[in-house]
């Protein structure tokens, strides 16, 4: 076969009609792997080389089998530039072209007949690039283009994405939160029906979404404490210390009476506690009055004999009462916080409905580390709740960000509720409409019985050996060498593979506009509490809770009110919302 010319000119598609392309010859090949022979080093290869990286087709019959070249060598380590240099190919088969009728051709990642001795390699056709790359989802988007080949894009399904759940790993600074505003973007303009929570630890993505996005912060938050399940309200109540079980029977025992007494009334309640629960338990999210749970433990302690249950309950209700004290947890037990305003909770976070704004925006660093966990578990849980209370109505994509936080390789370092809250969202969420995506630059310390259930990954820049590890498991045998080159990407480059991509594409983001980038607003060069004029009182008073700036009542902090009385603090007047068909339909789910 003559050598084309290495000037030819592409054509008006931008596909070149002839190229100089160096040819090989198979030596060696098994199941996966081939060995091709080739040459190098010839003046006129300036223009045409054989790189780590580059796909090769192999010719045989009417069809070309592709592979990855991820490895190149010599016999004796010796090159000479003046005359044709033997090389050595190692290629990682990952699927075949093939012909068909008229000028199509289909991508397959089987390989129907392997090469023999002798096939003829090179480096692979544009049109087969394209036929390789080119989604099957006619809705799919464009995200950049590949890095082999910058004029080829890189298209992904969303649907895939959101049905079969999607993670983005790397590095710091590789680009990992430009890329999953993009990626989320995208989704939001294809998909108009489709809500997404972000759990946002460091406060980014605000600035990303612009009008399309509810910012929740931890001054505009609004979770009342009875929508907390037990688990979650004892992390409040222990502060991330270790439970005393004693005390969570006496919760378990004293919640679903205090829930009928604000129902029922005080006297009709305790009638019914009597004969049943009326379907109460402590996990159902109804309202109660804290007043009136501690109400309950000091008739008991003055009925009891007994000091040690009397001591419990004494030791339980000042945890209860500090808790409720404590300024940094008044987004909890707020002054409205004892009343039913379910559907404005959830119609809120989880816009419902939508009113052009279908991205909420969750900033977590303002919220204590105490008790951040606990709402990142009633955020994950009420998520799934929602969508089968409506019956897949309402389809939500989580997104959780620094996910290692949330569900730790370690399970006994997690929180078991959130843990149990992300696990259901991707063993169960698609099957009604909950979507996960999992971000996080440490894949080492993350669930990986989570990570395996996210069937679609763009795996940035990884230099830890562990975490390259973590990613070889994760994905099939086919894809494994394209991993060689993760601690080597450039920024904003990734390879993506999984259900949303034809095959394992090594590609290059595309660039967001600066008014779509994330970026931090916890820290600035404009910090109030930042630079010569920094006051110390002003410091104490963000430590204790408090606001930096007074606000138009004097000193008090936002937030804070001044109570009539002690009772005020930790009671409400009652003002029932009419029923729901949602909020009835959580209720039955927790019953």
């Amino acid at each position: 076969m003559s050598q084309p010319s290495p000037h030819s000119k592409p054509s008006e598609t931008g596909i070149p009609t002839k190229r100089n392309r160096s040819v090989g010859y198979v030596v060696e090949c098994d199941g996966t792997q081939a060995r091709i022979i080739t040459t190098a080093g010839q003046a006129n290869e300036s223009d045409d080389y054989w790189a780590v990286g580059q796909l090769i087709a192999i010719t045989v019959g009417n069809n070309r089998v592709v592979g990855l070249l991820h490895r190149i060598e010599t016999e004796n380590a010796s090159w000479d530039p003046n005359v044709p240099n033997q090389i050595m190919l190692c290629v990682e088969l990952a699927g075949e072209v093939r012909n068909l009728e008229g000028d199509k051709r289909l991508f397959s990642s089987g390989i129907s007949t392997y090469p023999h001795l002798g096939s003829k390699a090179h480096r692979i056709r544009k049109e087969d690039l394209l036929t390789i790359y080119k989604s099957s989802d006619k809705d799919a988007v464009t995200i950049g283009s590949l890095s082999q080949s910058r004029d080829i894009i890189a298209a992904v399904s969303v649907d895939a994405l959101l049905s079969r759940h999607f993670a983005v790993v790397g590095t710091t600074g590789t680009g990992k939160s430009t890329a999953v505003t993009l990626l989320l973007h995208l989704i939001a303009e294809k998909k108009k029906n489709q809500r997404i929570l972000i759990l946002d630890p460091h406060n980014e993505y605000t600035s990303a979404f612009g009008a399309k996005a509810n910012t929740i912060t931890a001054d505009t938050l609004d979770l009342p404490f009875w929508l907390l399940t037990l688990e979650e309200f004892s992390q409040v109540i222990f502060r991330g210390r270790e439970e005393n079980h004693e005390e969570l029977d006496i919760l378990r025992e004293y919640i679903p009476r205090a829930k009928l007494i604000y129902r029922d009334g005080k006297q009709k309640g305790i009638r019914r506690q009597t004969v049943s629960a009326g379907g109460i338990t402590a996990d159902t999210p109804v309202p109660y009055r804290l007043a009136t749970l501690l109400d309950l433990f000091e008739e008991e302690i003055g009925s009891l004999d007994g000091a040690i249950r009397r001591l419990t309950l004494r030791r339980l209700k000042s945890r209860i009462e500090a808790a409720i004290n404590d300024p940094r947890f008044s987004f909890l037990f707020g002054s409205k916080d004892a009343t039913d305003r379910i559907d404005e909770v959830i119609g809120n976070i989880y816009r419902i409905p939508l009113e052009g704004k279908p991205i909420t925006v969750f900033q977590m660093s303002g919220i204590p580390s105490e008790v951040v966990n606990s709402v990142a578990s009633v955020l994950c849980r009420l998520a799934f709740d929602i969508a089968l209370a409506s019956e897949s109505q309402v389809k939500t994509l989580v997104v959780c960000e620094e996910a290692h936080r949330y569900i730790p390789a370690d399970a006994r370092t997690g929180f078991a509720p959130t843990r149990a809250a992300i696990a259901r969202i991707a063993k169960e969420g698609r099957k009604y409409g909950v979507s996960l995506a999992i971000i996080t630059q440490r894949p080492n310390e993350l669930d990986a019985t989570i990570l395996s259930q996210c069937n679609t990954i763009f795996a940035m820049r990884l230099g830890n050996d562990s975490d390259q590890d973590v990613m070889e498991k994760a994905i099939s045998n086919s894809s494994r060498s394209a991993l060689a080159f993760l601690s080597s990407l450039a920024d904003r480059e990734c390879i993506a593979f999984g259900k949303a991509v034809s095959t394992p594409m090594r590609l290059m983001f595309r660039n967001v506009s600066q008014s779509a980038r994330p970026s931090s607003q916890h820290v600035s060069a404009e910090s109030k509490l930042g630079g010569a004029s920094t006051s110390l009182s002003d410091i104490v008073l963000a430590l204790r809770g408090g606001n930096t700036e007074e606000d138009d009542e004097g000193s008090l902090p936002t937030g804070w009110v001044v109570a009539e009385t002690p009772e005020a603090a930790v009671s409400a007047p009652v003002q029932v919302n009419n029923p729901k068909k949602l909020r009835n339909s959580l209720l039955r789910r927790s019953e």
